[in-house]
């Protein structure tokens, strides 16, 4: 089974940028999409990005599209996502994730989690 683990969190001041990583081990990721959701106290887990691992094809939620970004990193078998314009409203641990089928939006078709890592933003 595939094995993710994130890392990059941290603190951000308003209108900042991070970026957030997720390495990826185990099982060959070449047949997966990889996504990355996020899930504060308030809400239930939800959608940010998801990236075809094979095709490069990318889609997003409509609260990041256009201020978030998620890709291949260079590092052998890492992804991350680049989040720019950061607002406290992003404030959330953020998951990678993956599943051995096409992207999907919702968190219960992806089998493979990493434990999270903390992304707070200050006003």
């Amino acid at each position: 089974q595939v094995q993710l683990k994130e890392s990059g969190g941290g603190l951000v001041q308003a209108g900042g940028s991070l970026r957030v990583h997720c390495a990826v081990s185990g099982r060959t990721i070449s047949a997966y999409a990889v996504a990355w959701f996020r899930q504060t106290p308030r809400k239930e887990r939800e959608f940010v990005a998801a990236l075809n691992w094979m095709t490069g094809d990318t889609n997003y939620a409509d609260s990041v599209n256009g201020r978030f970004t998620i890709a291949k990193a260079s590092a052998k078998n890492t992804f991350y996502l680049q989040m720019n314009s950061l607002q406290p409203t992003d404030t959330a641990v953020y998951y990678c994730a993956a599943r051995r089928s096409t992207r999907s939006i919702f968190a219960r078709e992806y089998d493979s989690w990493g434990q999270g890592t903390q992304v707070t933003v200050s006003s």
